[in-house]
């Protein structure tokens, strides 16, 4: 897989060089005539044309698969022609950046009040908007990672509180698995590469190191994968790779698990009968504290939008914290200005408030360009070989370490 991610990255770069090398003009300074194409990731088109619906700008959204927009991307490079407005995950920034497919904002959105970086919290603002030093995004949604439990499941089995550490996670795991057969304490997504670079920051670890280089070989990570292979070890994780997580948790069959906000909406959604029995808590701590992830989605420019007033516009509108706030009403997503997420309505659920405090201690992955098909796919790899097939511990991470050499941040 890592070979195949790497010929895809590659194919991005060498065009969006050429673009770069052969472009000689800033986009287009007037504005076309006919709708605006925006990219929306998902399947949230309908609920972006009902955010954008009184923004006075016609809008043409076209939605594309999250396992789509690689090849997507590198069509639109090639041709030079991509959308005017587009939705681009934070573990693609760098992708995008490099490819040449972002339009760079820092002389542009001084103009533009929502725009500016000081109405975002510091982490979000500049780690996850800037590629090289130049910011080619703004942030949109936001989202982070929180431990769920089912607290009516916990108490009957004599855990009166959530888990704090992943010392207690483990424990509480085992108690809960014993409850007999079928019937686990955790559930560990097994495409959630996220999770143990969690599980190492919280350990007081980091997986770049001072130079700038991704380095996995540490103490620290060492010890979030002795938590992650442990919960394996100790049959609190079920093993089938099929595994849906919110039904496990609605069930009963998995009572607690690391996820974001859109689990908090969909059990509420699916499983309205729960409500008062699970609760949203921080991010269980090791010796470095409760240390999330900050994920989430930013907003760019196509780098040759011939509409690029009107893009810059609709960036304003749909980042106004009103409009932030909306969305999260649309989509259960989290906004990204600091006024949204201040917003008394939104923090006066607790389960929402928990999100938002644990944003505050949030960090971003490595804006390293291919993470997610090189470093996020070699890591479950080097994992899910571990705990699923019995191979060696030992071989496996040096294995890893090796196929990630040579990658930095940029």
């Amino acid at each position: 897989m890592k070979r195949a991610a790497t010929t895809a990255l590659a194919a991005v770069t060498a065009v969006g060089v050429a673009l770069a090398l052969g472009a000689c003009s800033s986009p287009a300074e007037t504005e076309a005539d006919g709708p605006l194409t925006v990219w929306v990731m998902g399947d949230s088109g309908a609920n972006f044309e009902a955010l954008v619906a009184d923004s006075g700008i016609e809008v043409e959204v076209v939605a594309v698969p999250w396992d789509a927009i690689d090849e997507k991307l590198t069509t639109a490079v090639a041709s030079g022609s991509g959308p005017d407005l587009l939705q681009i995950g934070l573990s693609k920034l760098a992708t995008f950046a490099e490819a040449g497919a972002l339009l760079p904002l820092d002389d542009l959105i001084g103009d533009y009040p929502n725009l500016d970086p000081a109405n975002f919290p510091a982490g979000v603002s500049g780690a996850a908007t800037a590629v090289g030093g130049e910011i080619v995004s703004i942030p949109w949604t936001s989202d982070t990672r929180v431990l769920f439990t089912r607290t009516d499941i916990l108490a009957e089995n004599g855990i009166d509180a959530p888990p704090a550490t992943w010392d207690e996670v483990r424990e509480a795991a085992e108690i809960l698995a014993g409850r007999g057969e079928g019937q686990y304490g955790y559930y560990i997504p097994q495409w959630d590469a996220p999770l143990p670079i969690e599980m190492t920051w919280s350990m007081g670890g980091e997986v770049v190191d001072a130079d700038g280089n991704v380095d996995f070989d540490t103490p620290e990570f060492q010890a979030a994968v002795d938590v992650y292979t442990g919960l394996y070890a100790d049959g609190s994780v079920p093993t089938n790779g099929d595994f849906d997580q919110t039904q496990g948790f609605v069930s009963g069959v998995a009572p607690m698990l690391v996820s974001g906000p859109y689990l908090g909406r969909g059990i509420a959604d699916s499983a309205p009968e729960l409500d008062g029995k699970w609760q949203a808590s921080p991010l269980p701590a090791g010796d470095g504290g409760s240390i999330s992830l900050f994920a989430g989605s930013n907003l760019g420019v196509w780098f040759n939008t011939d509409q690029q007033t009107a893009a810059l516009e609709l960036l304003d509108y749909v980042s106004d914290p009103a409009q932030q706030l909306a969305w999260y009403e649309l989509t259960g997503e989290l906004p990204t200005a600091s006024a949204a997420l201040e917003d008394d309505g939104l923090n006066s659920d607790p389960n929402v408030k928990v999100y938002t405090d644990q944003l505050s201690t949030a960090k971003v992955l490595p804006i390293v360009a291919g993470w997610d098909g090189i470093v996020g796919t070699e890591l479950l790899n080097a994992l899910n070989a571990i705990v699923l097939t019995g191979a060696d511990r030992d071989a496996s991470l040096e294995a890893f370490y090796a196929k990630i050499d040579g990658l930095a941040v940029k």
